[in-house]
């Protein structure tokens, strides 16, 4: 209330003594919301809080007496304290989706901070809506969805019940969002091979995409070359699944291609390490037969033979983002956001500058 406000101001140890602070109390003072003053209070170093705001926030717990206690507080009225993330059953494992590891490691530390919990699951994306029974049957608070598009009747659901979801690798106008900007990294990854005098540049995808979602990775390969004048040969496309067996088979068959392509763009590191292992098998030099490029800058990249260059996804960030949008719903009810971060080209020897 405005009153318990301007009381506040004016004389905090006459209202003190009949109102316990919280840390509503808190984000009200220093004007920022309930997730960044628990961010700071709990010390969560990845959130990016600026030494301003920090300052500002502890300035406000201090001149309000506040002490916090157990983030479960903020979440009386939910029914768990348990968060879902939910990515699709394509792949057969865990260690076939490097890139999703750190990003829990982002994601956990913005749970951690509100003393909540994290249940990890997968469903079968063949199953319409699979997840819908999953965070009922799970009794979850909120549910962070991993390449998993949504149809009209999901998003339906979810406003219907007032239930916070956040996508990531998919975005719907009415369920907030966190992304990178694949368009603007695939665009860095062509020009890089472009200007090494590459012309012949071929691609092996991550996934073959969905008609409800189509592969942004693919389309920005498409784009980038068409934009250089460069005419697209389908015989250079070459299908992977999330795994470096499928890089291992797409580029046996890109291999068989006359004239050779003297650089390999590939969506997706994994995949990229069967692809260079294929090249290597048949005899061929990296980078000097044959450029690769990779995405997502998983932790093995560097330690490729040779060193992979790669787009950096910011795997972490978005983890911590995504956490952060989905508190943010949990607590405060705030509106649909999207959040797209940046990406960053890392060059290693495994792309060649090349000289005509």
């Amino acid at each position: 209330m405005s009153l318990t406000r301007v009381t506040v101001t004016c004389f905090p140890d006459i209202l003190l003594k009949n109102h316990k602070t919280t840390s509503h109390d808190v984000a009200e003072r220093a004007g920022v919301s309930r997730t960044t003053v628990s961010y700071v209070l709990n010390k969560v170093e990845t959130a990016n809080i600026s030494e301003e705001t920090r300052l500002r926030v502890l300035d406000a717990a201090k001149s309000l007496g506040y002490v916090p206690n157990a983030a479960a507080q903020m979440l009386a009225g939910q029914r768990s304290r348990i968060i879902g993330l939910v990515y699709p059953r394509r792949q057969p494992h865990l260690s076939s989706h490097l890139f999703l590891l750190p990003m829990i490691d982002g994601l956990m530390a913005a749970v951690e901070a509100h003393e909540m919990r994290l249940l990890i699951d997968s469903v079968d994306d063949t199953m319409e809506n699979a997840f819908l029974n999953l965070a009922r049957a799970k009794r979850i608070d909120g549910l962070i969805l991993i390449d998993t598009p949504l149809d009209e009747a999901a998003v339906a659901q979810f406003n219907k019940d007032s239930f916070p979801v956040v996508t990531m690798g998919y975005r719907h106008p009415e369920i907030s969002s966190v992304d990178a900007d694949n368009h603007a990294g695939v665009k860095a990854a062509i020009e890089h091979l472009l200007a090494a005098g590459h012309r012949r540049i071929a691609c092996i995808t991550n996934s073959p995409g969905t008609k409800e979602q189509p592969n942004i990775r693919l389309q920005g390969y498409y784009e980038t070359l068409a934009g250089a004048g460069i005419e697209i040969d389908a015989r250079l496309i070459g299908d992977g699944l999330y795994t470096p067996e499928s890089g291992y088979a797409a580029m046996q068959q890109l291999l068989n291609v006359e004239p050779l392509p003297t650089a390999l763009f590939v969506a997706s590191d994994v995949v990229a390490f069967g692809a260079m292992s294929a090249i290597h098998e048949r005899g061929l030099s990296i980078p000097r037969d044959i450029a690769v490029v990779g995405f997502d800058d998983v932790p093995l990249a560097k330690f490729a033979n040779p060193p992979l260059t790669t787009v950096k996804m910011p795997a972490v960030e978005m983890g911590l983002q995504a956490g952060m949008l989905l508190m943010e719903r949990i607590l405060n009810q705030v509106s649909v956001a999207h959040v797209l971060l940046p990406t960053e080209l890392i060059i290693r020897t495994s792309s060649l500058v090349r000289t005509e």
